[in-house]
């Protein structure tokens, strides 16, 4: 292998081959799915389970599933198995450097298009931080789509509740999804502002409570 082989390999370069770029900071697109899923599991139990009408989602720790940026190649057939997947969540932390932020999201993106281009179902999975990440961290989204979120771990406090129901909000503005499906708890008071919108939104249950036997609680 050259030396120039071992670097693109090194960057991952092949994730984003063909792929149309925008933005500051040049993140790849995705195409838009209207796929709907109704129940998913993570991707560190994928292993343990004999269902496979079901997508995968990523919103547990990083160390989880770091390992599918070193070698995504690995688990395409295996993802193909199943509905779909969610894109990949590395952390956006509001208190994280600034350059691991926009990293993670590029993962993500980068992570979702190639698996589009091998024929995987991808629904776009969204982050933000603060009201200065919104000039950067929408790239990439089509809209029009379905499109994912999750309120697992991120409305813990009172700051956080408030950077979450902001980005929301300028993500409905900005992206303008048919669907939107939360992973874990639909709180009243960030959600409900949105019952009479022509967007749907779907509580997809946490894979903790579906173990047991609890419902998704939109409380």
């Amino acid at each position: 292998m050259s030396c120039e082989q071992l670097k693109k390999r090194a960057l991952k370069c092949n994730l984003v081959e063909n792929a149309e770029f925008v933005g500051q900071y040049a993140f790849p697109t995705l195409r838009k799915t209207v796929s709907i899923p109704k129940i998913a599991v993570p991707f560190d139990c994928i292993g343990k389970t004999t269902n496979r009408n079901q997508w995968i989602h990523f919103y547990i720790d990083d160390y989880k599933f770091e390992r599918i940026w070193n070698n995504l190649d690995k688990y395409v057939q295996t993802f193909k198995k199943f509905c779909g997947i969610i894109g990949p969540d590395f952390s956006v932390y509001t208190d994280m450097p600034l350059a691991q932020q926009i990293w993670n999201l590029y993962r993500n993106r980068a992570i979702s298009h190639y698996l589009q281009e091998n024929d995987v179902d991808v629904i776009p999975n969204i982050q933000w931080g603060t009201e200065d990440s919104y000039s950067y961290c929408f790239d990439g989204i089509p809209t029009g789509g379905t499109v994912a979120i999750s309120t697992n771990g991120c409305i813990n406090d009172r700051l956080d509740r408030y950077y979450f129901q902001k980005g929301l909000e300028k993500m409905l503005e900005v992206i303008n999804p048919s669907t939107v499906v939360n992973y874990s708890y639909m709180p009243h008071d960030i959600f409900d502002n949105y019952k009479t919108s022509n967007i749907k939104f779907i509580c997809l249950d946490n894979y903790n409570d579906i173990v047991r036997g609890r419902c998704c609680s939109n409380g």
